[in-house]
């Protein structure tokens, strides 16, 4: 993921190609954003997670006194001529996170609604592909589906009510990052599934030793991949659930043992919960329009 040399760009080119089997997908993913784009290409090997053959990024500097409208079109310049050495690959699919409709800027959203356009049309025109999409609350949901938990905490950080807790449980009401406090990074999170699944990969530190923004990026490119990859290879996700047992200890700490199902798999797990807490009713927010720019 470091940055390499103009030079240097053949040879990184010619060991991704001696790493490809001709009859196998190669997807490249992007996270596009205008001040850096990861990229990562994967090879569907039929292995779970696949195979990563380059998790690298860009980022298209232009003076920061040249016009904003024309800022766009010269990073998009400079991606094609990045774009460009991916030719001979036989890059088969284009995944691009979709940009967030979300946000207290309007005029944010609106730039990277742009140059996300600008980006898909570039690849299109250098490779030949047309992109398809995927948001990234879909991204890390099929790529991670355990981590679709039970809420049991509000944005205030409380616990819900006991009723309330019991009720998404048999109903199976799990939400990303569910299980997780509400502030929890959830870039860091996903660059930890992925460090866990590729130790090798090298990541980019500052001078502090703390992991660049542009680890994340690269991440967030290889996750709409592997999300896209799932969604196509199991199908939708559909999440059941089965309560095993339940117990009440002399504190009133609820333990309740259960079964979440999804796709051809089920896994067993646990929440305790304090039922003497009682809290004023607050409407949770909807998990999915909490996503953030981040």
């Amino acid at each position: 993921m470091a940055k390499r040399k103009k030079k240097e760009k053949n040879i990184e080119v010619q060991e991704i190609e001696q790493q490809i089997d001709n009859r196998t997908p190669i997807y490249l993913g992007l996270d596009v954003s205008t001040s850096c784009i990861g990229v990562c290409i994967v090879e569907d090997d039929g292995s779970e997670n696949g195979k990563i053959l380059e998790l690298t990024h860009i980022n298209p500097k232009v003076p920061k006194k040249m016009d904003e409208n024309e800022k766009l079109y010269v990073k998009k310049k400079i991606f094609q001529e990045f774009i460009e050495k991916y030719k001979g690959v036989g890059i088969t699919h284009v995944i691009i996170e979709e940009p967030l409709m979300r946000a207290n800027n309007v005029l944010t959203v609106s730039i990277l609604l742009r140059f996300n356009g600008m980006i898909s049309d570039c690849i299109y025109n250098e490779l030949g592909i047309i992109p398809q999409y995927i948001s990234s609350y879909d991204a890390r949901k099929y790529s991670f589906p355990d981590l679709m938990g039970i809420r049991k905490y509000g944005s205030d950080e409380m616990q819900y009510e006991y009723p309330k807790i019991y009720k998404a449980i048999k109903e199976c009401r799990v939400v990303l990052f569910g299980t997780y406090p509400w502030s929890v990074d959830k870039k860091s999170i996903m660059q930890q599934r992925v460090s866990e699944i590729f130790p090798n990969i090298s990541w980019l530190y500052n001078k502090k030793g703390e992991l660049k923004k542009e680890n994340f990026d690269a991440t967030d490119a290889y996750v709409c991949v592997l999300g896209f990859m799932n969604k196509k290879k199991y199908g939708d996700l559909k999440f059941s659930s089965q309560i095993i047992k339940e117990s009440k200890n002399k504190k009133g700490i609820v333990t309740i043992d259960y079964y979440v199902r999804y796709w051809d798999r089920e896994e067993k797990r646990k929440t305790y919960i304090d039922s003497t807490v009682v809290n004023k009713k607050v409407e949770p927010k909807n998990e999915e329009e909490s996503e953030t720019l981040d």
